[in-house]
């Protein structure tokens, strides 16, 4: 095999398609750019997130302190009661010994501990929020809270 010998594939190679060169070049009259309207005009420029002369989004959304509505934080929740069911007194219960014990998801969401139940052993317990109630029970019992930074 020589370089003079080689071949491209048939196919391979594409010729140029020449716009507005007449109607026999199958691109002819308007170019491929459709009819009228600013786009088929020469030297257009529709700028980045245009939305065709309505307001907007960047002008309809306020720039300060907007929050979407339809976005809520999702926890990972427990009772006290299955706490006091799955730990011995003077245990630390944390959310790696949750898991571990079965009574908390794979999900990755901050831990809530809630005030279902009750709670009768002195259990050293760490989250990320606790309820009011639940805090309560749980040093009423004679443990503790510890909130853990996310």
């Amino acid at each position: 095999m020589k370089l003079h010998t080689l071949k491209t594939t048939p196919g391979s190679r594409k010729a140029r398609l020449r716009v507005g060169r007449g109607d026999g070049s199958g691109q002819g009259g308007t170019a491929g750019r459709g009819h009228k309207g600013q786009k088929s005009r020469s030297g257009a420029a529709i700028r980045l997130h245009f939305e065709g002369g309505q307001t907007p989004s960047f002008r309809r959304l306020p720039k300060v302190g907007f929050k979407r509505p339809y976005v809520k934080t999702i926890f990972n929740v427990v009772n006290v009661g299955m706490i006091d069911k799955v730990f011995e007194a003077g245990e630390a219960a944390d959310e790696t010994t949750m898991r571990l014990k079965g009574i908390l998801g794979k999900a990755k969401a901050p831990l809530k501990i809630l005030a279902n139940g009750e709670i009768t052993k002195a259990i050293k317990v760490k989250a990320n929020y606790f309820s009011e109630a639940a805090k309560a029970k749980i040093e009423q019992a004679g443990g503790s809270c510890e909130v853990e930074s996310l």
